[in-house]
């Protein structure tokens, strides 16, 4: 069978890029990955957005992206799937080569948040829920995790700080990540004073919308340079599952059934069990969103998610006093630090990850890091996309 191994890898800082344009972000994050691939070209590009047509009055980025880039001619089409756009976009990569039909993809996340301001931020990103019966009410993404939020501390006697330990986590990795918006860890009790959005959700609960690009060359190892250098590391599992788009027709609305689907399908090609994974890049664009893919996928009972983040075993590091089983996650910052820059986070999980992997990921480095699990997840996991990436 066809492995498809990560040829490249490219990023731009996350931010508020006020004066630079959907196309040129993701030429940045392009040129840096296929410099890094050593040169290869792609003969197919897979864009991941979630609102560009909504916040950048501009749709149709297959074509716009590959003109400015410079790579007329190509196949290139758009994959939009929420805040899984991403990931959507890494599975359509990760398809074509592993078909054979495309020796060399290009798969880019962009999003640009800071071409609308105010409430018109806000009415976009509720597009991505159930517009006959959520968003017509005024439901926000940030009001139903809240809600969400709250309905899972209820049921599971969680503490008002119970929480905390994902912000903390997410910041202090964020730290040493020179792509991350926010650089800099912040303390027990500045999470207990933070400003409430949406009660019981304060705002180191939500990863901050931002603007953003990252890319990935995905090929054969057989078609590497010469010169390539990089420890090779490949996509080795993929999987995509979808769920109710409205929270409320769900059976169970505090566990997310299309995390532990597209993880499990995504392990099971594989043959990799949770003790093989040795860092997670969960979707934490809200703190109980990363509660609950601990316990979707089966490192955390239900309920007991929170308990990972509040004890340390999700922090960096190569093992626990006390004999549990440690899980690193959001390894450089997750969403919460580097920011959520929208349709681009699933490709900014893949690009962490195989940073980890290729032992390039300097003071966040998790020693010996072999398997990776990254998931993205559209809405409060509507959608969700898992991929396995490991060294070969």
């Amino acid at each position: 069978m066809t492995e498809v191994i990560i040829a490249g890898i490219g990023q731009t800082e996350v931010g508020e890029h006020w004066d630079i344009g959907l196309r040129e972000l993701a030429f940045a994050a392009i040129q840096d990955a296929v410099k890094d691939s050593g040169g290869l070209k792609p003969q197919s590009l897979f864009v991941g957005n979630m609102l560009a047509p909504n916040l950048s009055n501009q749709a149709h980025l297959g074509a716009l992206i590959a003109d400015y880039a410079g790579l007329l001619g190509i196949e290139a089409v758009t994959i939009e799937a929420a805040g899984a756009s991403g990931g959507a976009a890494l599975r359509q990569g990760y398809l074509a080569v592993k078909s054979g039909l495309v020796d060399v993809a290009l798969v880019v996340g962009v999003e640009k948040f800071t071409d609308k301001v105010g409430s018109g931020v806000d009415a976009a990103l509720a597009t991505t829920g159930d517009a006959d019966f959520e968003s017509v009410q005024g439901m926000t993404p940030a009001a139903q995790a809240a809600l969400l939020m709250k309905r899972y501390m209820h049921e599971y006697d969680v503490p008002a700080d119970g929480f905390a330990g994902f912000a903390l986590t997410a910041h202090a990795n964020g730290v040493a990540n020179k792509n991350a918006m926010f650089r800099k860890a912040i303390k027990p009790e500045t999470y207990a004073k933070a400003e409430m959005v949406s009660d019981p959700l304060n705002m180191f609960d939500m990863a901050p919308n931002a603007d953003g690009a990252a890319a990935i060359v995905l090929t054969r190892q057989d078609l590497l340079p010469s010169n390539f250098s990089h420890p090779l590391v490949k996509v080795a599992g993929s999987a995509s599952s979808s769920d109710t788009l409205a929270l409320h027709d769900r059976k169970d609305m505090l566990y997310f059934d299309t995390a532990q689907i597209s993880a499990g399908k995504a392990m099971k090609q594989v043959g990799a069990v949770l003790d093989d994974i040795d860092l997670f890049e969960y979707h934490d664009t809200f703190s109980v969103y990363a509660a609950l893919q601990l316990e979707a996928v089966g490192f955390a009972i239900k309920g007991k998610g929170w308990r990972l983040a509040a004890d340390g075993l999700i922090s960096l590091g190569s093992g626990d006093p006390s004999g549990a089983r440690r899980i690193p996650c959001a390894t450089m910052g997750g969403m919460k630090a580097r920011g959520f820059a929208g349709g681009a986070s699933g490709v900014y999980q893949a690009v962490d990850a195989a940073t980890q992997l290729q032992g390039r990921a300097e003071a966040n480095q998790i020693l010996n890091a072999r398997t990776a699990l990254i998931q993205s997840l559209g809405g409060p996991a509507s959608t969700a996309v898992s991929h396995i990436l490991q060294v070969v």
